[in-house]
């Protein structure tokens, strides 16, 4: 296993302006659960009251309490099987179980018994963490330095897929291969699946989306981001599909929920799955992704979202089918502006050419001879050869999103991967996807319409065909006769014949197909498959070409983050691997700001600050019922007397990023007081670059979710389920 030296933090993004940083400025680091023995003295310090040795047992508690959503967090809380996780996490299956005639998304939803409880949105899962093994040498141990790119990709993919297989022999489990410090390290890790998974509670959107785009990323907010899922399992306790037989998951650990929460400059920790940074990329990505990536993908979610809003009625079946694609995209679109002005605000590219120039002047002089100086100078050729990759694909690869077509490519490649042996095959195509896919397929049922899938596909054809040749592909021009300088609606007349005389919208032809050979697949007469038999050979050649650059980096990587770890050793700093998903602690404390001149952040919000907003429209528009709880002060034992009220959300200096949706906020104890849902306007740059003045992470408040659980929605069922504790875990039943 790497060990990784221990002394202070590594500051990764801004070492060189901010190593000396004051200590009431944020912690930098998303730290694995091993690693947090080496930072115990500065947890101690911020106010941590358990043993770090206890939070860093992945399977003990709180760790084990904690578990993941395949993209968001979440944390059991009772012995049930409840878990509770943003409502924006559960999002999905509130509106895979909506219709115009019961609109759960606007109305909320509540279960008052185990019965009354939804099923998930298809492929819902919940992901408990069992184990973990290094199993480096395993992967990457013994691979030769003549390999190719695209050998050594499928030598270390080989790899990983016996890892796996090995470990999914216990069944019920679904096991993975992470990869840590770009390849220098990789951790097996084995995962109880809970595959089914039942809607327990939603708040009314009116409170869980309260504020909506207009407040999304913004401070003040108030916004409920909060719901209930539960676990199901066999009889006998074992993973299974949904079955009316199946009973409660029993966790082997639960959070308690604190009503007594937090005060300003509190301790606070999170413990959740972050989904990516990109704080070690080098300069050629930084450049791409901020001078023509991310300007490129704002004017397209523009279009995108305006050809769904015309193709569909608010309110309407359509509508809701496409509600949770809109506010992913909405939440894209403003996410992408403020990572934008932050790039600009700090200099990135600047801060980033000075990090890699100090590197570089490091390796010179104390690491002449260790091979680092030509591995990072191949890395950015390999860097600058896969934007390249990425700006010529990038229209292609819209051009080719349309749901029905994305379905056909996947069945059709389905077909000639079934050919294989298992362990031969693609991954995301062995038996072990064989449920997943499936699913994905069921839940198209209500997330696809022909109308706005139509209209969406004319906006990716538009900008595709505005593209210089070089960047078009003759397969996909032919097959849909596309000429440069159509029409819209010449391109929309080209389309009407394929949603005309497709079969593939329809569920039942969908999953038969996942039965079918190659040659019956390439007879059909569905446009949407010959589209995808058209497409294959050049899917393929893509992909190789994609691998080929991946084993490339492989072996570039590694020795890069190598450097990188050797040089902040020599400047006092401990390492931190960049988010992939996997299990990870930051600390700090409750603590408002003032990111630019003239702008102050206090650290609550509160009830009141609901009623000021509300102005009875979307997205202001609090139920009554609430309104007037918050006109008469009606509090109960959730008031904060610091604030005179509920404290609706809170602001921390905490270090995350997506995926930590939905992670638990901790107290020094380990009780849930709150669920982190979102970052500040300003900190969404920390993707690539921490800034620790401005960074700061929003949570909803224990206190507010147990106020509208009770007063609200009358939800004392799951209340009454709960360990609800005040001051030093005393019950506060």
């Amino acid at each position: 296993m790497l060990k990784l030296p221990t002394r202070k933090i590594l500051l990764a993004s801004s070492a060189l302006a901010l190593a000396t940083a004051p200590a009431a400025y944020a912690v930098e680091g998303m730290f694995t659960p091993d690693q947090l023995p080496e930072i115990a003295s500065d947890l101690r310090a911020k106010g941590l009251k358990m043993k770090t040795e206890q939070i860093s047992d992945l399977t003990g508690f709180p760790m084990g309490a904690v578990v993941s959503l395949g993209g968001c967090t979440a944390s059991f809380v009772s012995p049930q099987g409840l878990v509770v996780t943003n409502h924006h996490c559960a999002y999905g299956s509130i509106q895979y179980n909506s219709t115009e005639e019961q609109n759960y998304l606007e109305n909320g939803f509540l279960a008052t018994n185990l019965n009354a409880e939804l099923p998930a949105a298809p492929g819902s899962r919940i992901y408990v963490t069992v184990d973990l093994t290094d199993v480096t040498d395993q992967v990457s141990g013994d691979l030769s330095a003549d390999l190719s790119g695209e050998e050594r990709f499928a030598k270390i993919d080989t790899n990983r897929k016996a890892l796996v297989a090995e470990c999914e022999e216990d069944e019920g489990h679904r096991c993975s291969v992470a990869s840590f410090y770009g390849g220098l390290q990789y951790k097996l890790i084995k995962q109880l699946e809970i595959k089914d998974v039942r809607l327990a509670y939603a708040p009314a959107g009116s409170i869980g989306k309260y504020g909506g785009d207009i407040d999304n990323w913004q401070w003040p907010r108030h916004t409920g981001d909060f719901a209930f899922y539960r676990g199901y399992v066999s009889p006998e306790g074992k993973s299974a599909d949904y079955s009316e037989e199946n009973v409660p998951f029993k966790p082997e650990h639960f959070l308690k929920v604190s009503a007594e929460g937090l005060d300003d400059g509190d301790f606070v920790m999170v413990a959740g799955y972050p989904g990516s940074t990109s704080r070690y990329a080098r300069l050629a990505e930084v450049e791409n992704t901020f001078n023509w990536q991310y300007p490129t993908w704002q004017t397209l979610l523009n279009d995108w979202i305006g050809a769904i809003n015309d193709a569909s009625e608010p309110g309407s079946d359509a509508r809701i089918k496409y509600e949770s694609r809109l506010a992913g995209l909405n939440n894209y679109k403003k996410n992408l502006g403020g990572q934008i002005e932050g790039a600009r605000r700090v200099g990135l590219v600047d801060r980033r050419a000075e990090r890699e120039a100090a590197l570089s002047t490091w390796i010179a002089e104390e690491a002449p001879d260790s091979g680092y100086a030509e591995a990072i100078s191949n890395l950015d050729a390999l860097s600058e050869e896969s934007a390249a990759a990425a700006r010529s694909n990038y229209w292609y690869n819209n051009a080719t999103r349309p749901q029905l077509l994305n379905a056909a490519q996947r069945l059709y490649r389905l077909s000639h991967e079934r050919l294989k042996p298992d362990a031969e095959r693609e991954s995301g195509y062995q038996e072990r996807d064989m449920s997943r896919i499936e699913q994905g397929l069921t839940a198209m049922d209500r997330r696809y319409d022909p109308v706005v899938d139509k209209a969406e596909w004319i906006v990716f054809l538009q900008g595709y065909l505005d593209q210089p040749a070089s960047e078009r592909v003759e397969a996909l021009d032919e097959a849909l006769d596309l000429e440069t300088d159509m029409t819209e609606a010449a391109i929309s007349a080209k389309l009407d014949s394929y949603y005309a005389q497709t079969a593939l919208g329809n569920l039942e032809t969908r999953l038969e197909l996942m039965e079918a050979t190659p040659s019956e697949l390439e007879e059909s007469t569905d446009p949407f498959m010959q589209l995808a038999v058209a497409l294959y050979e050049n899917e393929l050649a893509m992909e190789a070409a994609s691998k080929d650059r991946a084993g490339r980096r492989a072996t570039l990587q590694p020795k890069y983050m190598e450097a990188i770890i050797a040089w902040q050793k020599d400047r006092g700093f401990t390492a931190y691997p960049d988010a992939n998903s996997t299990l990870r602690v930051t600390y700090g404390n409750v603590l408002g700001g003032s990111p630019k001149d003239g702008m102050r952040y206090d650290p609550f919000t509160t009830l009141q600050g609901i009623a000021e907003k509300d102005t009875g429209d979307d997205p202001f528009n609090s139920p009554q019922s609430q309104l007037d709880l918050i006109e008469a002060e009606n509090y109960g034992r959730y008031e904060l007397d610091s604030i005179n009220s509920v404290p609706v959300n809170f602001l921390t200096d905490l270090d995350s990023t997506g995926g930590n949706s939905g992670s638990a906020t901790l107290n020094a104890r380990g009780e849930l007081v709150g669920l982190l849902f979102d970052g500040t306007i300003e900190s969404v740059n920390s993707d690539w670059d921490f800034d620790p003045r401005t960074t700061r992470s929003i949570h909803v408040d224990s206190r507010y979710m147990l106020w509208v659980m009770e007063k609200v929605d009358n939800s004392e069922n799951l209340i009454n389920e709960m360990d609800i504790v005040n001051a030093r875990g005393r019950s506060a039943r």
